[in-house]
């Protein structure tokens, strides 16, 4: 069985708690809460708690002695989210690479029957990730992956590849209510089984010289922020070599 290496749970909780005092008669922050805006719109909390989990936004008790209070959801400011995310520990390194080795080559096609060999991206930074459908830590994540390799669209020095386990039908499905953009390499378990690869999520960038920069495996609110950090540096690396 594919192993999940972070449980939901354990991450709302960790999540959820922040903040909290030791007192029963406090305010408690639950599936079943009220949260809204500043301006009355409540949220469900399918919504709120992905919200959360970018990191981008508070959680305040309308009545912080009240054990059932309603919350008040805000966004950070860009230089408070930039403090929160340069505040939190790196995320761990996977077991499947090691920081600084080179890269051992992908070759295969995309769904679309695009030809992709890693080989050939030599003086290119990769970004990939390996996932699976049923996997919801890999769901959670995907918008915010979205939004780095849209931030990077136009940019040909970086390159997005997903290697995914499932079958091509079964992606194609699936892409159909949960985009994703980045290359979707389908049927992908011969790949993981040559990094002997075993948990997911795992994201991993590979720097120009083709040795592995950046790895982590499991979900983290800080995940997105540190495969940006990675291609900024390796960005600013190649521009002063």
């Amino acid at each position: 069985m594919k192993k999940i290496t972070v449980s939901l749970l354990v991450l709302f909780i960790s999540l959820l708690t922040m903040g909290q005092t030791a007192d029963k008669n406090a305010a408690t922050l639950t599936e079943t809460s009220i949260v809204k805006d500043t301006i009355g719109t409540e949220y469900p909390y399918s919504i709120w708690s992905k919200l959360l989990y970018t990191g981008h936004y508070n959680m305040n008790p309308e009545n912080p002695r009240q054990a059932n209070s309603a919350f008040i959801i805000t966004r950070l400011s860009d230089s408070a989210f930039e403090k929160r995310m340069t505040a939190m520990e790196k995320p761990a390194e996977s077991n499947f690479f090691k920081t600084g080795t080179i890269f051992s080559p992908i070759k295969a096609k995309d769904i679309d029957g695009n030809k992709i060999n890693t080989k050939d991206l030599a003086g290119k930074t990769i970004v990939l990730n390996f996932w699976f459908i049923n996997c919801p830590p890999c769901q959670l994540e995907m918008p915010e992956l979205n939004k780095l390799s849209e931030t990077y669209k136009a940019d040909t020095s970086i390159v997005f590849i997903g290697v995914a386990l499932d079958q091509p039908v079964d992606i194609r499905e699936f892409l159909r209510t949960h985009p994703f953009g980045y290359k979707i390499i389908a049927d992908g378990k011969y790949i993981s089984n040559q990094y002997k690869l075993s948990s997911y999520p795992t994201n991993v960038v590979v720097a120009p010289d083709g040795n592995v920069y950046f790895h982590t495996t499991g979900l983290a609110m800080n995940t997105l922020y540190w495969l940006k950090r990675s291609i900024t540096e390796l960005k600013q690396k190649m521009q002063t070599n």
